[in-house]
């Protein structure tokens, strides 16, 4: 059975919802869209106060060539133009709109119908990417990279394969599952548009065998697009991380930042995502939507959600029992990579991949002991780091010695802290090391 090679942690899986077929949320009361829902510069609004959407309109435009653009998922009325929280815990521009009925754009084709790529020769590779781009989709794994420029190769570079993420290593979440058992056509069909979006004709799709339902499914799909391979993968985090699927899947490493996927020949997508690409290229819809796992020990239906973006998060986890009692932590992702939310009226946006509520217990953090010097962080990492060493420096505020350690490669899997006998925060410190010597290098370039 294929996995990467360096590192790398097998915590609880607790995958509670992974039985729960997905179902619509119900449309909210009213819809918040933060135009911060990607890498790169925000949208821009282009709508006011007092302006009627629908379903489908425009609300933000690319502020950039790294950007993307904001859909309405609801129809009804713009009430505000202002700041809102978001899952970062920041407060960012964002279009407030009071939802009224639910009356969709035209042009958006909503039927169930499967629309195959082979039977559109007009859809070539720029076409395909021009849709993609129009429809604002990003990266649906977490890290909300506009996929346009991911298909726009730079110079010198050539794709030579597209790789799919479809593992879901994280604890808990179930979305990307789910969505392989309910919507196998319409992700191979995605694919196939990604394929042929970077000129190459080998595809593969990376599931963990934890998941042996959604790998048989694949594969038997996968048998009328032979240029397509269903690659069953060892459970181990962080798999879904891209340097460690790529290293899984084809057994190339990509080198050190800057270094991208593309300069071992690989395109990395997420199955939410290439979901998504299909229902922009094939259907006409704009990311309006996605699937979200609210989960939890004490939640009363662990569930699989397709919700509108712009939903507040409260009205997702009411649909799903309400908040437990013991609710002691709320993350916005999984329990290893996520963030713990201070509100539960942030909205949800293209990246909110789950909702995981955590139980007292759960919540509590160990108290923080004296390193013991095992190095059980250094054979974890499947970066090849020093994260003790690097925790330390950071702390420190010695950030010369955290660049020419190489912080900058850290993926912030968090493997390091979960594997620590100790229980040293060692995550929260390589993360603060980690954007310093970044916004370091960043204005070292600017002079």
């Amino acid at each position: 059975m294929k996995t990467f090679k360096i590192g790398g942690v097998h915590p609880a899986e607790n995958k509670l919802s992974a039985g729960s077929p997905i179902r619509e949320a119900a449309l909210p009361k009213q819809a918040v869209f933060s135009m911060f829902q990607h890498i790169g510069a925000p949208a821009k609004p282009v709508v006011k106060k007092g302006d009627l959407v629908k379903v489908g309109t425009l609300l933000g435009e690319a502020g950039g060539f790294v950007s993307a653009p904001v859909y309405s998922s609801v129809s009804g009325k713009v009430s505000k133009v202002d700041v809102a929280l978001d899952s970062s815990n920041s407060r960012r521009m964002a279009v407030y709109v009071d939802v009224e009925g639910d009356e969709w754009e035209e042009g958006i084709d909503r039927s169930a119908t499967l629309e195959k790529l082979s039977a559109h020769p007009e859809l070539d590779a720029k076409t395909i990417v021009e849709k993609i781009k129009t429809a604002g989709i990003v990266g649906m794994g977490g890290a909300t990279f506009p996929c346009h420029v991911k298909l726009c190769p730079p110079p010198g570079c050539k794709a030579e394969c597209v790789i799919i993420n479809a593992v879901e290593c994280e604890p808990y979440l179930t979305a990307d599952h789910r969505l392989m058992l309910e919507h196998a056509d319409e992700i191979l069909e995605g694919v196939e548009c990604i394929m042929k979006a970077v000129d190459v004709t080998k595809g593969y799709i990376g599931i963990e065998n934890n998941k042996p339902d959604a790998i048989a499914l694949m594969t038997e799909k996968a048998a009328s697009h032979p240029n397509i391979e269903i690659v069953p993968l060892k459970v181990k985090y962080p798999q879904g991380g891209e340097k460690q699927l790529i290293d899984a899947v084809i057994a190339r490493q990509v080198p050190a930042p800057p270094a991208i996927p593309i300069a071992v020949g690989a395109v990395v997508q997420n199955v939410g995502t290439a979901f998504a690409i299909y229902q922009a290229v094939m259907k006409n819809k704009p990311l309006i939507d996605r699937v979200i796992t609210v989960t939890g020990k004490s939640v009363k239906n662990p569930s699989n959600l397709m919700a509108r973006l712009g939903t507040p998060f409260q009205q997702l986890i009411d649909e799903c029992g309400g908040l437990p009692e013991d609710t002691g932590k709320i993350i916005g992702g999984g329990p290893m990579m996520g963030k713990a939310l201070i509100s539960l009226e942030v909205p949800m946006t293209k990246g909110s991949s789950g909702l995981l509520i955590m139980n007292d217990k759960e919540a509590r953090r160990s108290t923080p002991e004296p390193c013991i010097r095992c190095a059980k962080c250094v054979s974890v990492c499947p970066m090849g780091l020093e994260p003790y060493l690097l925790a330390t420096v950071s702390s420190q505020q010695d950030w010369e010695t955290a660049e020419n350690e190489d912080v900058v490669s850290c993926i912030e899997c968090g493997s390091c802290q979960f594997t620590c006998p100790s229980h040293r925060h060692s995550l929260d410190n390589i993360r603060l090391g980690k954007s310093t010597v970044m916004g370091i290098i960043r204005s070292r370039a600017q002079k």
